[in-house]
């Protein structure tokens, strides 16, 4: 496991993003819905923080959030504070937010998607190192040649379409793309969920080893629990808009706190189940994110709070705080 360090290479402090519900003939704002509600955590230089939760929770929003890709056009609301190397990204006026790109990236769900398909895979990947002049034209094609060979492509790749691909291959081509700039912290948009699973490990490794060799920081956005597991430093998990818990990948998946997380890990497929094993199903169905629950938005599904009925649960927001002897795993739960 990474060693943290004294000073985060990122800091995200009470991050929101409401998205503006319209409704009239004059398309008047009549609320908001809350993807992203007071999210906090810090990644350190070299370190893969999982997020993890339900689709719909809000993990996607923080990634393209935090870097930027949303903005407040259109009404949407974005509050809070994005620190990236010492430098508050919501503050970089145009020209010093197209330096910073060059050390923050992004590797997208959809391989297909993030491809345009009328441009050469070699002009993709060239794109950026022009734009951002780490390179001349004559210089070009040999550091698309490098980045094809370092994923795992042939070179020849250069002088074909995306559509000539398969989903694996594509996904490659997206995080030789990301690479191009030589970044410092990739957002890892779900990069491996639309692929087969033989495909998934192969890419994971292929992260991994880009990780090691390039000392890159990861934020690794997924639904898949095993493979966060395995691939993640620390995990955030993630509910309606929220962090519930946060922790040590090791300690989180040891001894969870906080029921939702509990109730994540027991419908993760075990390859040895025993018959003490059992599955949480948690009644009703998620909130609405523009209409959340007041207190805690997770207690109306909440199994604890169906035994104990604290009233905290309903009219307070429980803080992220220490639920154990160690103080780096914190939990927002009441009755924990």
């Amino acid at each position: 496991m990474t060693q943290q360090t004294a000073q985060p290479l990122l800091q995200v402090r009470d991050l929101r993003t409401h998205f503006p519900i319209r409704k009239g003939f004059f398309k008047s704002t009549v609320g908001y819905v809350k993807a992203v509600d007071g999210v906090s955590f810090s990644l350190n230089s070299g370190e893969t923080l999982g997020l993890v939760g339900e689709s719909g929770c809000g993990k996607t929003t923080v990634g393209r959030t935090l870097l930027r890709l949303l903005d407040s056009s259109g009404g949407t609301v974005i509050s809070g504070s994005v620190t990236f190397a010492g430098r508050d990204v919501f503050a970089l006026r145009r020209t010093e937010l197209r330096q910073a790109r060059r050390d923050m990236q992004i590797i997208f769900q959809d391989p297909v998607g993030s491809l345009n398909p009328r441009m050469t895979v070699g002009s993709i990947i060239g794109e950026p190192i022009l734009v951002h002049r780490l390179a001349d034209k004559s210089n070009v094609r040999q550091k698309v040649a490098q980045l094809l060979d370092r994923v795992g492509l042939p070179t020849a790749s250069a002088n074909r379409y995306p559509h000539e691909f398969s989903g694996g291959q594509r996904q490659r081509i997206g995080i030789a793309r990301a690479l191009a700039l030589q970044p410092k912290f990739i957002v890892c948009d779900e990069p491996v969920s639309a692929l087969d699973v033989s495909i998934q490990a192969q890419v994971l490794n292929l992260l991994q080893d880009l990780q090691k060799d390039l000392h890159l920081s990861y934020l690794f956005i997924a639904h898949n629990l095993a493979v966060v597991e395995h691939f993640s430093d620390r995990v955030a998990v993630m509910y309606l808009g929220k962090i519930v818990e946060l922790a040590a990948s090791e300690d989180l998946y040891r001894a969870p706190k906080h029921p939702y997380t509990q109730a994540l890990l027991s419908a993760v497929p075990k390859p040895s189940p025993r018959k003490s094993d059992q599955r949480i199903m948690l009644a009703g169905e998620v909130p609405s994110p523009s209409n959340p629950p007041s207190g805690c938005p997770f207690h109306p599904r909440c199994p604890l709070y169906a035994l104990k009925k604290d009233p905290r649960c309903t009219t307070q927001m429980p803080p992220l705080e220490p639920k154990a002897s160690n103080p780096n795993h914190v939990a927002a739960c009441w009755l924990t």
